[in-house]
């Protein structure tokens, strides 16, 4: 399995509903688990920056990576990028084999 980043900011109409994050949250969760089953969360955090939330996951593949940031998208993220996340120790091995 492969890790991946979510880097979510949501529209402004989803930032001002805020008092229902907790429902919108388990109800986009439910939808991942649902249409994306493979897919592993490792982490989640609410941040305050440019950034709403990160996510952390392991997924089989970028299709499915890919899913889970339209899954994003079609609950009033604003934006919503899937970045591919290399081990330090991997990344230091592709550069020795240059």
């Amino acid at each position: 399995m492969q890790t991946y980043i979510l880097m979510t900011k949501l529209a402004p109409e989803a930032a001002e509903q805020m008092r229902d994050r907790a429902r919108i949250g388990r109800n986009w969760l439910e939808q991942v688990k649902s249409k994306c089953p493979q897919v592993r969360f490792i982490a989640h955090y609410a941040l305050l920056g440019q950034y709403d939330f990160l996510d952390i996951f392991e997924a089989p593949d970028p299709q499915t990576a890919a899913t889970v940031s339209l899954i994003s998208r079609a609950n009033g993220a604003l934006q919503a990028e899937s970045w591919t996340a290399i081990p330090y120790k991997d990344f230091l091995n592709l550069i020795d084999s240059l």
